[in-house]
């Protein structure tokens, strides 16, 4: 599963760099860990627009959205 850390930035960059995960790794299971519940919706937001199921769990330093990708 791929890991994205955009812990610590803003946006637009939990979405860019999210974006780039997602061109450069189709069709594979994505976990973003992000600080704010702005990026969170922002990611999850992305993540739909592609066909992406997003679901997000809460941490001790933000959240952990974990992307799966659409069925084949």
């Amino acid at each position: 599963m791929i890991e994205v850390d955009v812990r610590g930035f803003s946006c637009p960059v939990p979405v860019v760099r999210t974006k780039e995960a997602i061109d450069k790794n189709p069709g594979e299971p994505l976990v973003v860990l992000v600080d704010t519940g702005v990026a969170k919706e922002n990611v999850s937001r992305l993540a739909r627009s592609r066909g992406y199921a997003a679901n997000d769990e809460k941490t001790r330093d933000g959240f952990r959205v974990l992307l799966n990708p659409p069925a084949k």
